[in-house]
């Protein structure tokens, strides 16, 4: 059996990985081709014009966002992998247990 609180968590973890990769990964991966391209990096912003920055500075700011995006997902697989390799659904004490099968209430059939 499977233990489905951390398929569930990790099933999360990994889509929210992606879905942040897909949606702000565009703004982080300019910086390494204009640093191998032009050696001069850029800030962009809609109402001023472009600012010249260090493209070490961009480059880490990358290295960060996808460093936090790969740690998102990996946390997520393996959440994935503890799940459906865990039994502590299995581990229930006899006295805990409820529902059809259990025959601790006796007194109650008539």
């Amino acid at each position: 059996m499977s233990d489905m609180r951390f398929i569930i968590i990790g099933i999360v973890l990994v889509f929210a990985g992606f879905v942040i990769l897909g949606g702000f990964g565009q703004n982080y991966q300019a910086a390494t081709l204009e640093s191998n391209q032009f050696g001069t990096c850029y800030e962009y912003s809609d109402n001023s014009p472009p600012i010249e920055i260090n493209c070490s500075f961009k480059i880490f700011d990358q290295t960060m966002f996808f460093g936090v995006v790969i740690v998102l997902i990996g946390v997520g697989i393996i959440s994935l992998i503890k799940g459906t390799r865990g039994d502590w659904d299995n581990r229930v004490k006899p006295k805990d247990m409820v529902g059809p099968g259990n025959n601790q209430n006796s007194d109650d059939s008539d």
